[in-house]
């Protein structure tokens, strides 16, 4: 378990930058990046669907909150510093790929599951669900639930992201 400790201490550093740096733009990618150690951290806790989740969101907020505070705020590139956006990009991205090799390096192999309910799905999850497509009878059957939660996530990412880049209704500059 020491990757979660890793990863939980990069989060609370991620977010410690994300308040105490002085432009909006850099503490959107801090917060951006406590998102994404967040996505590992379900994987580390073997829980896929909602690192894929917590992926897609944080891509699309992420996205959403730069293209909001691009126009406002580029101190960086306006004062020089490129080389230290540059080093510190680099940096970030090796401790990323890094502590995600750690991550999925402990994933179990295809078809190998850990958990008792894998192994009661492929079991009876045709006898239960009729279902042939046994992905269907999980997601559907199963964990209906979880599914519309996580297709009401999703949902509202998207029409987040259409408010915000929409043309109709917007103030010309």
């Amino acid at each position: 378990m020491i990757e979660l400790h890793l990863l939980l201490l990069f989060m609370i550093v991620g977010a410690i930058v994300a308040v105490e740096v002085g432009d909006l733009i850099s503490s959107v990618v801090a917060v951006g990046a406590v998102g994404l150690g967040l996505s590992l951290v379900f994987l580390v806790l073997k829980a896929p669907d909602l690192a894929i989740t917590q992926l897609v969101v944080e891509i699309l907020c992420l996205i959403i909150l730069i293209r909001a505070t691009i126009k406002r705020d580029l101190p960086l590139i306006k004062s020089g510093r490129w080389h230290f956006n540059t080093f510190s990009t680099l940096l970030f991205i090796v401790v990323f790929l890094l502590l995600a090799f750690i991550s999925l390096h402990d994933l179990p192999g295809f078809g190998k599951p850990l958990l008792r309910v894998a192994s009661n799905y492929l079991r009876e999850g045709f006898l239960r669900t009729g279902s042939a497509n046994l992905v269907t009878s999980v997601i559907l059957d199963f964990r209906a639930y979880d599914t519309l939660g996580e297709a009401t996530v999703l949902f509202t990412a998207v029409m987040g992201v259409m408010v915000v880049m929409r043309r109709i209704g917007r103030k010309k500059e």
